[in-house]
């Protein structure tokens, strides 16, 4: 595994910045070399059938006998061989607990661990000091209710919500409503447009202490406008968490220059392992977070009479530390930094707005969001009005179509679009047109047959 040195934010994705010179002290990680793709066709344009070839199980077919076509990344992506080559070495090769023993293993774990932290970081445009591990942006949000909202809000404290929001998102604060009292408002959607109520937000966020805000819609696909929500919350002097688990893996965020207080992200949907992810925390939001879970690891002593906490990041790691998932990661956003996450969100955008257009035709079928903005992610939902939506799924999965049914933990907005659920295909890097063209025909000849 080569040292994770990932390139500065805003880099030639196209280009390495890793200059690492081996010597016979490094130990068996540094020195493992796996496959990361250059990612462009005369520096230009994806090279998508190369992208595939990273991801073994898109050559599976089902039992059935059909190809599978995966179009549910919104709920995790496929992994790049990278990543299941790095877990797999680390098990096999230095499995041992990290920040614990003096012995090779332990060492060699502890380093793994701490590089794919800077690498990861470095990703998110930020510095290792304000990442800490979870295990995923559920989680993140978590955090910041236990750590930061417990230690900080009190009765009639204001958190702002939308009704875009994810339910990781809403029952943390929803909870903290019930112990201390804080009130909680949430912002609605335009129905019309799909997007939020910006005017309704800016009276929402006076007097609001905290806004929590949902990057990019796991069910619409929309991307909010977050500079401008950045601005109006820290203008009332609210602090900002926003979920980022939709938002990265079709846009580069950059943690330090977007102004934000808190950022969840998972790694599972953007091509890292499931179990792990991060929050993003500013240094002097971070000082006022008390713990979240206790015991091993955050400690600095432990008496009967009290225990001493960990500084910065360490105080809110408890336990045995999630390695393998960690080194995982690591891989996967060094595998991104090899592209130009403009052209990947473009090649995806390209592919959501022709699949919507296309289905939007067909005889009872209705889309839920505008995939056709230029800002929109390859999210997208649809109804028909006689087939129900878990028969449609099912009907699609015959054709080898993996898709997405039900609220999609987002039963606010459901209530907002007046429907229970919807189907919702989503797309990522390694999908093809020709992929989406056949989803459309399998679509319309289900519709034909079932209707």
């Amino acid at each position: 595994m080569p040292p994770f040195r990932g390139g500065d934010p805003g880099s030639n994705p196209g280009t390495s910045t890793n200059k690492s010179s081996l010597n016979p002290k490094e130990s068996i990680h540094d020195l493992k070399s796996y496959h990361y793709p250059g990612g462009f066709v005369g520096g230009t344009v994806l090279d998508i059938e190369a992208i595939r070839s990273d991801f073994p199980i898109l050559d599976r077919r089902l039992p059935n006998g059909k190809q599978l076509v995966y179009f549910d990344n919104a709920a995790t992506s496929q992994k790049p061989q990278c990543v299941i080559d790095a877990m797999s070495d680390y098990y096999r090769e230095y499995n041992s607990n990290a920040h614990r023993a003096n012995h090779t293993l332990a060492d060699e774990a502890t380093t793994a661990l701490e590089e794919a932290r800077s690498a990861i970081a470095t990703y998110f445009g930020t510095s290792p000091d304000q990442m800490i591990y979870t295990s995923g942006a559920t989680e993140a949000i978590n955090l910041v209710s236990y750590g930061w909202a417990r230690e900080n809000l009190s009765k009639d404290d204001v958190v702002v919500l939308t009704e875009m929001e994810h339910h990781a998102d809403i029952v943390p604060w929803q909870q903290l409503s019930k112990e201390k009292g804080i009130e909680v408002r949430y912002v609605p959607i335009d129905t019309e447009s799909f997007t939020l109520d910006m005017q309704a937000f800016e009276i929402a966020s006076q007097g609001a202490s905290l806004v929590c805000v949902v990057h990019t819609s796991n069910v619409l696909g929309i991307r909010n406008p977050i500079e401008r929500i950045v601005e109006i919350a820290h203008s009332s002097g609210a602090r900002v968490l926003l979920d980022c688990a939709q938002g990265a893996p079709h846009e580069r965020i950059n943690f330090d220059s977007s102004g934000v207080d808190f950022v969840a992200i998972s790694a599972h949907k953007m091509g890292g392992p499931t179990g792990i992810g991060c929050l993003l925390v500013k240094r002097d939001a971070m000082d006022q977070m008390g713990p979240f879970m206790t015991g091993g690891s955050m400690i600095k002593t432990v008496t009967t009479d009290g225990s001493t906490f960990q500084d910065g990041h360490a105080m809110f790691e408890t336990g045995t530390p999630r390695i393998a998932e960690a080194i995982g990661w690591g891989a996967a956003v060094r595998w991104l930094d090899c592209f130009d996450m403009q052209e990947v969100h473009s090649h995806i955008h390209d592919i959501a707005s022709w699949t919507a257009e296309k289905i939007s035709q067909i005889d009872g079928i209705t889309v839920y969001g505008d995939p056709s903005r230029n800002d929109s992610s390859g999210a997208v939902s649809f109804l028909h009005d006689t087939i129900q939506s878990q028969d449609l799924a099912l009907l699609l999965d015959e054709g080898g179509f993996a898709v997405r049914t039900g609220h999609h933990c987002a039963q606010p907005l459901m209530d907002a679009l007046g429907v229970p659920s919807t189907n919702r295909a989503s797309f990522w890097i390694y999908n093809t047109m020709e992929e989406a063209q056949s989803f459309v025909r399998h679509l319309e000849s289900v519709v034909a047959r079932f209707s």
